[in-house]
């Protein structure tokens, strides 16, 4: 029996791929479990409907990235918090306070998108990764200041 997949399934291919599987394992388990649909022309054409607008909507959303990861290598984030005397800061700074610092700039980017490499302690320029889509990812300078 041919199948069109709905869902990955290991071993026996990936999502909207057409395969052929033994009538039992078909009506037994993928199609009632959701994984897959019979093989008619109408559901082909369905699938493959589907696949011209999810690779529609990933264009727009690469699109969408590239333009925010060309903004965002723009700007300079300064972030002030209090430092002792040799320049070390008290606490350290996270993706939480850059995320904070981002948002007052017009910058709407989930903390967990920014990689800061090893914890920011002490003053000065720091570089920080934003992967802002599998295939963008941009690195920002964040400066940080003494607060008075």
């Amino acid at each position: 029996m041919e199948i069109i997949l709905l869902r990955d399934v290991p071993s026996l291919g990936r999502a909207g791929e057409v395969v052929r599987v033994k009538d039992g394992y078909a009506r037994n388990y993928l199609i009632p479990k959701g994984f897959a649909e019979p093989a008619t022309a109408e559901n082909i054409r369905a699938v493959q409907e589907r696949k011209r607008h999810m690779e529609r909507k990933l264009k727009r959303e690469l699109e969408k990235a590239r333009s925010l990861a060309e903004r965002l290598s723009q700007i300079k984030c300064v972030l002030r918090r209090p430092a002792g005397s040799e320049g070390k800061l008290f606490g350290s700074v996270t993706s939480a306070d850059i995320e904070e610092a981002l948002k007052a700039l017009g910058f709407e980017i989930d903390r967990k998108r920014i990689e800061v490499g090893e914890p920011i302690k002490t003053l000065g320029s720091h570089t920080v990764s934003i992967r802002l889509h599998p295939e963008v990812k941009v690195e920002l300078e964040v400066w940080v200041e003494k607060e008075e």
